[in-house]
């Protein structure tokens, strides 16, 4: 997978500003990403609009996603 320099500049400078948006969620997410998803874990999300009732969801994780993953981590 190849992205030219631009795309790959601008992808960088969003992530960064999201991390520092974010400190807590973007350690969160890298604590486990470093340490290793291994397949089979499940991961769990809920999102809380304004006004709206919670809504949460799941996945397990497979082995496509890790290797999703992986291909994530030798972007950055």
């Amino acid at each position: 997978m190849d992205m030219n320099p631009k795309n790959m500049m601008q992808f960088m400078g969003a992530l960064n500003t999201f991390r520092t948006a974010h400190p807590k969620f973007a350690s969160f997410i890298s604590r486990y990403i470093k340490s290793g998803i291994t397949e089979g874990t499940v991961i769990e999300i809920t999102v809380t609009k304004p006004g709206e009732e919670p809504v949460t969801t799941n996945m397990k994780v497979q082995q496509s996603d890790i290797e999703l993953i992986q291909i994530l981590k030798g972007m950055g």
